[in-house]
């Protein structure tokens, strides 16, 4: 709604980006950082580890939704502590969550699984370490910082890609190539490419040697070339909006 009266009232384009929480980062230098912002990230070879923020939630439900909600809260890096049965038909459910994974979507998934019986509660425990990686996307080369986040290892490839294959679909073609790639520090983790429009510079070439059509598609590939390298690539709003909305 903020997002809608902005551009309506002010012309204003607003770019959404992946909710952070605060990371706390040790290096090897015995640093401590405090880190908002996957930016804020020191170099990888410079970390010694990383803790995030740990939530305690405590959800309450219908006992016929105990699978799903328990299969919610691992598929989110959750550790099940306990679960205690209130009454025959209901069940209260504790788990451990980090609190990245549950400041975007979690609240709107429990209560679509639940069919909104459901309640949860939390507070913060403290912080843990974890294995999290920067995850950065380029644009032919380019990192897209707003686009940046940070991620468990064990998610990043198969995010990534997803992000890839998204970008790919809502990205308007150009004259030139764009390649799309997610990486993870200087390693290319998934790829897509968005292919160029094409006109056929051999379509009043007819007859004759066939070097002639080499050399008009010699030229139209160097023209493509020198297009790549000073072309800029804008990103729409609906593809910032499409990361959020991924699964």
């Amino acid at each position: 709604i903020v997002q809608e009266r902005l551009s309506r009232e002010f012309n204003m384009n607003v770019i959404t980006t992946v909710p952070n929480v605060s990371y706390i980062v040790y290096t090897k230098k015995g640093e401590v950082l405090e880190i908002h912002n996957p930016s804020e990230l020191p170099e990888p070879t410079k970390i010694e580890h990383i803790e995030e923020p740990y939530i305690r939630a405590n959800i309450i439900t219908k006992s016929e939704y105990i699978g799903p909600i328990i299969k919610l809260c691992i598929d989110k890096r959750g550790t099940l502590i306990s679960q205690n049965f209130i009454s025959p038909e209901r069940v209260e459910i504790v788990v451990e969550l980090p609190l990245a994974e549950i400041v975007f979507d979690f609240y709107d998934k429990l209560k679509s699984i639940s069919r909104g019986y459901a309640s949860f509660d939390y507070h913060e425990i403290g912080y843990k370490e974890s294995d999290l990686v920067r995850l950065d996307i380029l644009l032919n080369g380019n990192q897209v910082d707003a686009l940046s986040t940070l991620i468990h290892r064990s998610n990043a490839y198969s995010f990534g890609r997803r992000m890839c294959e998204k970008l790919r679909e809502l990205i308007p073609r150009q004259q030139f190539e764009i390649a799309i790639q997610a990486a993870i520090g200087s390693k290319i983790i998934a790829r897509e490419t968005i292919k160029p429009y094409r006109k056929d510079v051999t379509a009043k070439c007819y007859g004759g040697d066939i070097t002639r059509k080499r050399k008009l598609l010699e030229r139209q590939k160097e023209g493509k070339k020198k297009m790549r390298q000073i072309g800029q690539v804008e990103v729409p709003q609906s593809a910032f909006l499409a990361v959020l909305k991924l699964d």
